[in-house]
C-alpha cells in the first residue's frame, strides 16, 4: 500500500507514501494498549502487578488476563470475596493493591514461566453488537484499523505531499513514541488518530457528553495536552462539509493523544489536529464504537490528505 516501511529503535512503524511535493504529513495511530506489568510472585504463585496506563481499579474484578511470559498464560484478577469482607470493606473504594492474579498453577510452574517485568493484557473477545463493535482495547485498535484502511484506499492514487502513517508505541504511558517519530519526520502537517470519550449515557449532563455514538467522527478542538491549530480545525470542518461527512466537535477536558507529540516535537511546530473516534466505556474492560463513526473517520482522514494542498494555510 505504501512506498517504504521503516521501524525505529523504539518500535514505531513508519508507512511512507510519497507525494508530488516534499512537504510532509504525519498521521499518528498508537499501537499500544493499557495493560499491566508483573511486579512480584509470592510463595504461593499469586502475582502482583502494576498498571501501564490509566485504569479504574473497580473494573479489574474477576477479569481474565493474559500474562506474556515464556509462554502466554491465562490468569484471573482476584480479590477478597464479598462473603468474608467486613461491612467497612464492602463500602470502600477498590484499590489496585486489593488485586492479585491467580493462574491456577503451582508456584514452581508459575515461576518457571513468568518473571517480574513480563507484560499482561486483558483477555476479551471482539464482537459486533447492534450497529456497533465491542471489545477490549478499541483504544487504539480502531485507529490502527482506520489508518490501514486509509492507506489501502490511497493505494495507486497520487497525493500532494509525502505521507507518513506512523503506528506509534507507548502513547498510553506518555506519548513517547509520537515524540520520537515526530522529531524524526519533522512534519509540516500532523493528524492524531485516536479514540475519544462518548459519554452519551444515563446520568450524563449534556455538557459532559464530549461526543455521542453514531453522530459522526469527531474533530478535535483541544484536549489536556493539545490546543489544535485553528487553521487545521477550520480545514477539517470545511473538508468534512465539502465531502458530506458527518462530524461533531471534540473538547476533551482530561487526557491527551499523539497529537501533542506531533504538534510539539517538530522544529517550529507542525500544523496539527486530530480525527477522534467516539468510544463508550473508554479504558474499561470492553469498549464500544459505532460502525458509521469508524467509516466516517476513514473518509475524513482520506479527504484531508487529498485536499490539504488546496487550503490557504497563511496566518
Amino acid at each position: 500500500m505504501v512506498d517504504e516501511v521503516e521501524i525505529d529503535n523504539m518500535g514505531n512503524i513508519y508507512a511512507i507514501k510519497r507525494g508530488k511535493e516534499s512537504k510532509k504529513i504525519m498521521v499518528g495511530a498508537h499501537m499500544d494498549e493499557i495493560g499491566f506489568i508483573v511486579t512480584h510472585i509470592d510463595d504461593n504463585g499469586f502475582i502482583r502487578f502494576h498498571t501501564l496506563g490509566g485504569f479504574d481499579p473497580k473494573t479489574l474484578t474477576a477479569q481474565r488476563v493474559i500474562i506474556h511470559g515464556k509462554e502466554d498464560m491465562i490468569g484471573v484478577m482476584a480479590s477478597k470475596p464479598i462473603h468474608v469482607m467486613t461491612p467497612e470493606e464492602r463500602n470502600k473504594v477498590a484499590k489496585l493493591s486489593d488485586y492479585f492474579i491467580d493462574t491456577g498453577l503451582p508456584v514452581d510452574k508459575v515461576k518457571e514461566l513468568i518473571n517480574v517485568g513480563d507484560s499482561i493484557t486483558r483477555e476479551r473477545e471482539f464482537i459486533e453488537m447492534g450497529e456497533c463493535v465491542n471489545g477490549k482495547s478499541l483504544d487504539n485498535r480502531l485507529a490502527v484499523f482506520i489508518l490501514i484502511e486509509t492507506l489501502r484506499g490511497l493505494k495507486g492514487k497520487e497525493i500532494p505531499y509525502d505521507l507518513y502513517g506512523v503506528f506509534t508505541v507507548q502513547e498510553e504511558v506518555g506519548i513517547r513514541g509520537a515524540n520520537v517519530s515526530a522529531m524524526r519526520i519533522n512534519p509540516d502537517f500532523g493528524f492524531g488518530l485516536d479514540t475519544t470519550i462518548a459519554f452519551d449515557l444515563p446520568g450524563a449532563a449534556e455538557h459532559e457528553k464530549i461526543t455521542r455514538l453514531g453522530e459522526g467522527t469527531a474533530i478535535k478542538l483541544m484536549d489536556a495536552a493539545t490546543i489544535c491549530d485553528y487553521r487545521m480545525v477550520k480545514f477539517m470542518k470545511q473538508t468534512a462539509d465539502k465531502h458530506k461527512i458527518k462530524w461533531q466537535p471534540e473538547i476533551l477536558t482530561a487526557g491527551g493523544t499523539d497529537t501533542a507529540g506531533i504538534q510539539r516535537m517538530t522544529e517550529g511546530g507542525s500544523i496539527a489536529g486530530a480525527v477522534s473516534i467516539p468510544t463508550r466505556h473508554l479504558h474499561q474492560v470492553i469498549e464500544m464504537a459505532h460502525k458509521d463513526d469508524i467509516q466516517g473517520s476513514i473518509d475524513l482522514l482520506t479527504a484531508c490528505i487529498d485536499d490539504i494542498a488546496g487550503f490557504n494555510w497563511e496566518f
